[in-house]
């Protein structure tokens, strides 16, 4: 039983991070394409240099 119970902990901590991980990766492309497509002028020029140095077209 012992054994059983360690591989269901070491399943779930697995999936886990892989959630994390995959919510981390959506929310991040999330904000830099919701600032390179941004109407807004300010938001616009927030993030203007940082997508430039990512080669992010935004003109």
């Amino acid at each position: 039983m012992t054994t059983t119970t360690q591989q269901t902990a070491a399943i779930s901590v697995g999936t886990s991070k892989k959630l994390i991980a995959a919510f981390a990766l959506l929310g991040g492309l999330g904000i830099v394409f919701l600032t390179g497509f941004a109407a807004s002028d300010a938001v616009h020029n927030a993030a203007h240099d940082t997508r430039h140095s990512m080669a992010f077209p935004c003109h």
